[in-house]
């Protein structure tokens, strides 16, 4: 436990934000311009099989769910109003990382009978070949597989089962994660190239009905929305504590807990969503990648936003956020949208099928990470069978050990994915 405290803290305050910021520099001045124009999509239709829009619901799938609901309540009590900004800043960072990221997933993607399929694991072991020899980048690229299946199991199964069961039913919790349980193993038994289908449908009305109970909530209370951006602002580079030391120490915790949370909301940089990408039927790395751009732009600036303001007039209004405590993030998200707009019901059924959605993404993720380690039969099954376990397990986990868990995994895959992309910055083309 101290160990994972320790990690996470590590890498949270310190070396994930410094390696986003120095990889974005550094791609944003040596990324060049295409000299000739790409060839156009083949397949541009919403509901076409494996189309680029399709692929793109898929990435949404594994970002729209309780990062953007429950993480921005626990960025929220771990980092203070702040930690809003560090969101906004975080993403604007990263459009840059997320954009290469895709464009190498698509660049270095493989092929087989069912269509294209890929992620970081396949640019960072056929980009970084000519660099470092077939075995090291081989070596990095299993290393980077075996992060991600770990990270599914983890931000995937127990971190949105874990939300979905507090937002059903906190005293029956372990009955919720049986139940989510099932439904995932039914999308296994149908079939993980299914999952695009089921996103594309799941996740555009989900997103939707969010958007406009979030939106209904703040125009409902703009009296407020203006001592919120005040606090938010005033927050993220206040200095002013009790004995000198304690502000700057808030404001680490808001820089922290603003940049991990935007991180696992919208998965740029630790190199997850590009194995979505890169199943869209499409000639054109960067026009994938601008649909990338896309994504990261909805889920963070748009959908943690909403959030984030609808729990802040809540706090405002009520003292509803039990700032620097260990308190359950679903708890107190539902109580403010219960309390200040009536919707903590349609909020307990969004929070569930959001969840539900991300899982079966991530499931995708850990299956092409499993195709990449080995292609027997066996160790699939084995994966399909810790996903669902670690679905009802994740319902009765602590929430402190689970939000560890999920900040050591993603800053680890960051600073490896990050350096994949340093290293390959010359083959990113706008």
């Amino acid at each position: 436990m101290s160990f994972l405290r320790a990690a996470a803290d590590m890498l949270g305050s310190a070396v994930t934000p410094f390696m986003l910021i120095f990889t974005a520099a550094v791609l944003m001045f040596s990324t060049k311009r295409e000299k000739k124009q790409e060839k156009t999509t083949a397949h541009v239709g919403f509901f076409s099989k494996n189309s680029p829009v399709r692929a793109l619901t898929l990435a949404l799938a594994g970002t729209l769910g309780v990062g953007n609901i429950t993480g921005v309540t626990s960025a929220l009590i771990s980092g203070g109003p702040g930690a809003v900004f560090w969101m906004w800043a975080g993403s604007v960072i990263v459009i840059i990382i997320k954009y290469a990221e895709v464009y190498l997933s698509v660049l270095y993607r493989q092929r087989d009978r069912y269509g294209f399929f890929g992620g970081a694991m396949y640019y960072i072991r056929d980009g970084l070949s000519k660099r470092f020899g077939g075995r090291s980048s081989a070596f990095f690229g299993s290393v980077f597989a075996v992060l991600c299946i770990a990270n599914s199991l983890v931000t995937g199964n127990i971190v949105q089962s874990s939300a979905a069961s507090s937002a059903l039913s906190p005293k029956h919790r372990i009955v919720t994660g049986a139940i989510l349980a099932v439904l995932v193993l039914l999308s296994i038994i149908f079939g993980t190239r299914r999952i695009e289908r089921i996103t594309a449908y799941l996740i555009p009305p989900l997103a939707g009905v969010y958007i406009v109970i979030t939106a209904y909530v703040i125009f409902s209370n703009l009296s407020l929305a203006g001592e919120v951006f005040c606090d938010i602002f005033s927050s993220a580079f206040s200095y002013r504590a009790v004995l000198g030391g304690a502000a700057g120490f808030c404001m680490r915790d808001a820089v922290r807990y603003g940049i991990m949370r935007g991180i696992f909301s919208n998965e740029a940089g630790c190199g997850t969503s590009p194995t979505a990408h890169a199943s869209a039927e499409t000639e054109s790395p960067s026009a994938q990648g601008r649909l990338g751009i896309a994504e990261v732009v909805f889920d963070t600036p748009v959908l943690c936003t909403l959030t984030a303001l609808v729990m802040l007039i809540a706090d405002k209004k009520y003292a509803l956020i039990p700032w620097n405590t260990s308190s359950d993030a679903a708890s107190v998200t539902l109580s403010a949208f219960g309390m200040i707009g009536g919707f903590r019901e349609i909020l307990s059924v969004s929070i569930i099928l959001f969840a539900y959605a991300t899982i079966i993404a991530q499931i995708y993720y850990g299956t092409v990470a499993i195709g990449y380690l080995s292609q027997k039969k066996k160790w699939r099954v084995l994966y399909y069978i810790l996903s669902v376990v670690c679905t009802v397990i994740g319902s009765v986990v602590s929430s402190e050990l689970m939000w560890m868990g999920a900040d050591a995994l993603l800053g680890t895959m960051t600073v490896l994915n990050c350096l994949a992309l340093l290293f390959l910055r010359r083959e990113c083309r706008l």
